[in-house]
């Protein structure tokens, strides 16, 4: 349950009150968070995108080298199918 409560009687002033309130503890919260973040999280955690470091950008080449021969009769055959 929240400790910030609006009820119907409160006047517009003591409900701006309680918003504002809730609003500042929020904005504390969401700055401890982000502290925590920046001195707690490794450099690499905070600047990952998405994108695998570790994956090939040249794909075809890495195949052809690596399963030349193999790959291109593995293709053939698959293409025959059609």
């Amino acid at each position: 349950m929240s400790k910030f409560i609006i009820k119907k009687n409160m006047t517009t002033e003591q409900r701006m009150k309680a918003i504002k309130k809730a609003s500042d503890a929020f904005n504390k919260k969401i700055g401890r968070t982000a502290k925590v973040r920046r001195t707690e999280t490794p450099v690499m955690d905070r600047k990952y995108d998405g994108d695998n470091i570790n994956a090939w950008s040249d794909a075809p080449q890495y195949a052809d080298k690596y399963y030349g021969d193999r790959m291109r009769e593995r293709n053939e055959y698959e293409s025959n199918w059609d």
